[in-house]
């Protein structure tokens, strides 16, 4: 069965996929204000301490914590940018 489309259901696909994509890109840059407006310790709380307890912030050398840093941020699909005010945080 061949299925084909009119112009007026390809350009009403389109508007609604054009309105889909505004959509999800002005929430990704409300979702990416919010979290740039947090701090440190706001993001180590609420990203950190959701799998398992942190430790001090004195367990660990500045070094240890920019290698932990990395490493967490793959694992818990942080930004850079969260990354670097949580280890900054830490490293603090």
């Amino acid at each position: 069965m061949k299925v084909v489309f009119t112009t007026k259901k390809r350009l009403t696909a389109l508007f609604v996929l054009g309105g889909i994509v505004i959509i999800i890109l002005s929430n990704g840059c409300v979702a990416s204000k919010q979290i740039s407006d947090k701090t440190g310790v706001q993001l180590w709380a609420e990203n950190c301490q959701r799998c398992h307890n942190t430790p001090s912030p004195n367990s660990f050398s500045r070094e240890q914590w920019k290698t932990i840093g990395m490493h967490m941020q793959s694992r818990s699909m942080l930004t850079n940018e969260e990354r670097d005010k949580i280890v900054a945080y830490l490293q603090n």
